[in-house]
C-alpha cells in the first residue's frame, strides 16, 4: 500500500512538473523564428519579382522589416501575415501567386522574425499588423477599400484582429484555429492547456467581429490545425462569407490543390474587391 500510495505521489509530481514545463516555455512551443530559419536566404528578386524592402515601427519602437511586391496591373493590395515558423524569404510562392493574380503584396516579420527587432508577443504581433496597415494607408496612401488582410495559421489570428478593427475590403483566414487554447487542447488533451494559457489568439471571436466579407480555406488533410477549426471559424462569421475546402497538408495544401485554390481565390475577389475604388 505505501508502495502503491509512493508511486502515486510520484506520478502527480511528475505531471505536474510537465505542466509546469509547459507553462514556462509557451512562447518557444508557439513562436518558431529558427524554424527552418531566421536568416533570410532569399528576395523577391529570386523568382524575378520587384519589390521594395520597408522598415516599419510599431507604436511601442520596435522596428520590423518587410517588403513590398507591387504588381503590374494592380487590382487591389494585399497584407499578409505569415504563420508561426521561418520568415518572409520563406513565402516566394505566395508573393508569386498574389502577383499572378494583379495584387500588390505588403509583407512584414513580427518581431522576433527575420530581420524585425524585439520578441514576439501576442500584443505586439497585433501592433505589428497594426503598423502593416498604417504603412498602406497612411504612408503609401492606399484606399482601405483596396486593401485585402491575409494570414494563414497563427497569421489568420493576426490577420482577424487587425479586420475587426478596421474596414479592409476583404479577409482571407487560411488554415486558421478558432483560438490557441482550442487548438491546444485539440493537440494535448492530457493537459490542462484552458487553464494555464497565457496566449488566446481567439480567431473566431475577431472574425466574427470583422464587417467585411471572409473567405476561409482549410484542407480536409490538415495534420496540424483540424478542419473542423476551420469550418468553426467559418460558423462565427455573421457574413457574408465563402468556405473553400482544398487537399494537402498544412504548410503545402495551397500548392498542392493549385488549381481549386486559384479559382476560389479568384471569385471571391471578383465579387468583393471593388477595382473602381480610388488607390
Amino acid at each position: 500500500m505505501a508502495n502503491a500510495g509512493y508511486l502515486a505521489a510520484l506520478l502527480v509530481l511528475g505531471y505536474l512538473a510537465v505542466v509546469a514545463v509547459v507553462y514556462a516555455n509557451q512562447a518557444r512551443l508557439l513562436y518558431l523564428p529558427h524554424q527552418p530559419g531566421r536568416t533570410i536566404t532569399a528576395t523577391p528578386a529570386a523568382i524575378g519579382l520587384a519589390y521594395e524592402a520597408v522598415t516599419l515601427t510599431a507604436s511601442d519602437g520596435v522596428a520590423l522589416h518587410g517588403w513590398y511586391v507591387p504588381a503590374a496591373a494592380e487590382r487591389g493590395t494585399v497584407v499578409l501575415f505569415h504563420g508561426n515558423a521561418g520568415n518572409i524569404g520563406h513565402r516566394l510562392d505566395t508573393l508569386r501567386f498574389l502577383n499572378d493574380l494583379g495584387l500588390a503584396t505588403l509583407i512584414i516579420d513580427y518581431r522576433g522574425f527575420g530581420r524585425s527587432e524585439g520578441r514576439p508577443t501576442e500584443a505586439g504581433t497585433y501592433r505589428d499588423a497594426e503598423a502593416a496597415w498604417a504603412h498602406l494607408v497612411t504612408e503609401r496612401g492606399v484606399a482601405p477599400e483596396r486593401i485585402v488582410v491575409f494570414g494563414r495559421s497563427l497569421g489568420a489570428a493576426v490577420a482577424a484582429h487587425l479586420a475587426a478593427n478596421h474596414s479592409p475590403a476583404a479577409l482571407v483566414l487560411e488554415s486558421p484555429f478558432t483560438s490557441v487554447p482550442d487548438l491546444a487542447a485539440t493537440l494535448y488533451p492530457y493537459l490542462p492547456v484552458r487553464w494555464i494559457s497565457r496566449f488566446r489568439y481567439a480567431t473566431a471571436d475577431y472574425a466574427a467581429a470583422a464587417g467585411c466579407p471572409v473567405l476561409v480555406i482549410h484542407s480536409r488533410d490538415d495534420e496540424v490545425v483540424p478542419i473542423a477549426h476551420g469550418r468553426a471559424v467559418y460558423a462565427a462569421i455573421p457574413g457574408p462569407k465563402r468556405f473553400l475546402e482544398i487537399d494537402g497538408g498544412h504548410n503545402g495544401g495551397w500548392a498542392e490543390s493549385a488549381r481549386t485554390y486559384r479559382e476560389g481565390w479568384s471569385a471571391f475577389l471578383a465579387e468583393h474587391l471593388d477595382i473602381s475604388a480610388p488607390r
